[in-house]
């Protein structure tokens, strides 16, 4: 089930667990990525807090944790590259696996199409 925040991040769930990255329409607005810093597996984040530090050649920028949990998964790869990011944002480009502390915490989240009209 995909959702996605105010702050231009989605999450895939499923289940107690959330893939997590920034969206197409920010990584446009933010340009090409020339460096990623993500957090350590076992860090826990309460929602809102600054999970990863992005920078481009716009901008550095934050992104964070769009629900509270534990982070049991980065993305090396994108630390290494972080070019992946703009040319695959919901794939490859993904930052971090968390494991949720409240799964439900995840319907105050927009959908697909609600996420859309608000980047309309």
């Amino acid at each position: 089930m995909l959702k996605f925040t105010d702050d231009h991040e989605w999450l895939d769930i499923d289940g107690d667990f959330a893939t997590v990255g920034i969206t197409a329409h920010a990584t446009e607005q933010l340009g090409d990525l020339v460096f990623v810093e993500l957090p350590a597996a076992g860090a826990f984040f309460n929602q809102g807090d600054t999970a990863a530090t992005l920078e481009s050649v716009k901008a550095a920028s934050d992104v964070y944790a769009p629900l509270a949990g534990e982070i049991i998964e980065s993305n090396d790869a994108i630390v290494d590259d972080p070019s992946i990011v703009n040319s695959d944002p919901t794939g490859a480009g993904r930052f971090f696996k968390l494991k949720l502390a409240d799964p439900s915490s995840a319907d105050d989240l927009m959908d697909e199409e609600a996420y859309n009209a608000m980047i309309a």
